[in-house]
């Protein structure tokens, strides 16, 4: 089998957490370079900008970007203009605007653009899905939360313009939500509480509606101690459908699915799917770019009330 040559800009915590595993297990890809100020991986061709790289590797004809949402625009832009596939970890854009304009640049040229939605491949959503098809679905609540000191230690970006603070995880439960509700879901209230010393909020109260009285809550709180809270409860007429340990497990009336993630969270095969749908996509010529889930972000931010409180201390942060 002839794998595809496969770049990754932005060598950070996600991409040798999830990306790098899941290039060197998937068997679709091989990972011919990458692009980073702060080093690269050991026996790859490491370039410090994507313009060198695009020029002096004119045959890598896939790049995944793994940068901060706020400064992936102009590269995935650029990687497009020179005719190279492009993969974007979530959230795929700073803005919807940078995302439909990606959207339209890639069908102009022909090429795949994957957004990816990494929960959205977690062992119990497809079956979430499936299950509720025939369902009317009366009410959701979610609680997301998780300790950002644990899952993004020292990392300045989550807290600048652009970088979606609490929404960042949350963001994975949206996704969620939009590929497994059979109607569809807006947001029509919001609570946001920004740190003094912060651009983004830290936690949220948000409040949507559906058709047919369909109501939905979610609790989103980026400073929880102790192992994370990533939980969905579905009440249809059919009974209640929950999804716990952010999708891995699911369980319906009579029926529980998904052995969770034992001792190493977030390995649980979303980023090998991701990549094995990277290639399914680029077999077929086609894109997927789904904005719902920022969408749902956005309109949170337009409807939300800001409550000021207490400032963000982190003894790992530092500037970069």
């Amino acid at each position: 089998m002839t794998l595809t040559d496969i770049a990754i800009v932005g060598v950070g915590k996600i991409a040798r957490d999830q990306h790098l595993p899941a290039i060197a297990e998937g068997g679709q890809f091989r990972l011919a370079a990458t692009v980073s100020r702060s080093g690269g991986v050991e026996r790859v061709e490491n370039f410090d900008t994507l313009d060198a790289l695009l020029e002096a590797r004119p045959g890598i004809g896939v790049i995944s970007f793994c940068t901060p949402p706020q400064v992936r625009y102009e590269g995935a832009r650029a990687a497009l203009e020179a005719g190279r596939h492009v993969m974007l970890e979530k959230p795929p854009g700073a803005s919807l605007s940078e995302v439909e304009d990606l959207r339209a640049l890639a069908g102009e040229k022909g090429l795949t653009l994957y957004a990816t939605w990494h929960s959205r491949h977690a062992d119990g959503v497809a079956g979430a899905r499936a299950w509720l098809a025939d369902k009317r679905v009366q009410s959701v609540r979610i609680d997301w939360k998780e300790d950002v000191r644990v899952w993004h230690p020292g990392q300045v970006w989550i807290w600048e313009a652009g970088g979606l603070g609490v929404f960042d995880p949350a963001i994975n439960a949206f996704s969620i939500l939009t590929e497994i509700l059979p109607v569809p879901i807006h947001v029509t209230g919001a609570e946001l509480r920004f740190p003094s010393n912060c651009e983004t909020p830290i936690a949220a109260d948000v409040s949507f509606a559906g058709p047919h009285g369909l109501t939905a809550t979610a609790d989103l709180d980026f400073l929880y101690e102790g192992d994370p809270f990533w939980t969905m409860a579905i009440e249809t007429d059919g009974g209640m459908l929950t999804l716990t340990q952010g999708g891995a497990v699911l369980e319906v009336p009579g029926d529980r699915q998904g052995e969770g993630w034992g001792d190493q969270p977030g390995i649980h095969g979303e980023y090998p799917r991701l990549y094995s749908e990277m290639a399914r996509l680029l077999a077929a010529g086609q894109s997927e770019v789904d904005t719902r889930p920022l969408t749902l972000v956005a309109d949170a931010f337009m409807l939300g009330r800001r409550v000021d409180v207490a400032p963000f201390t982190d003894p790992t942060l530092k500037e970069t």
